[in-house]
């Protein structure tokens, strides 16, 4: 028997299920970052004692640094979700980018927007 060289569109429909339900918990988390960082979401020191409001603005500079790092690895993720989807629609996903073999659907499953293997990606952290 030859060797599987892609997904069958049942498998890749069922793929596609499972990234757009992950894009859209994604895009959710995204949002909610982002609405924290330009403050629209209420949570600010404007009606707090001076005291407190000095010991406050340096922990909110930490935490909008931690946020904006937050926020910009989501916008990858989501974005490797998004080129997904256009390897869904091209027939290419889940094809190893480095050995061209199929990336197994346990791996698909965990992580929907891998482009490597495992036996690639370890080869390529020697």
């Amino acid at each position: 028997m030859a060797e599987k060289t892609r997904y069958s569109d049942v498998e890749l429909e069922e793929f596609r299920a499972i990234i757009l339900e992950k894009l859209e918990l994604a895009q959710r988390d995204y949002d909610l970052l982002k609405a924290s960082l330009t403050g629209a979401d209420g949570n600010d020191t404007d009606d707090t004692s001076p005291t407190y409001k000095v010991l406050e603005e340096g922990a909110n500079t930490l935490s909008k640094e931690e946020t904006t790092r937050l926020a910009q690895r989501q916008l990858k993720f989501i974005q490797g979700l998004q080129a997904a989807l256009v390897r869904i629609e091209n027939k290419t996903y889940g094809i190893c980018r480095e050995t061209g073999k199929l990336i197994p659907k346990e791996r698909l499953r965990a992580v929907p927007h891998a482009t490597l293997s495992i036996e690639a990606k370890n080869n390529g952290k020697k």
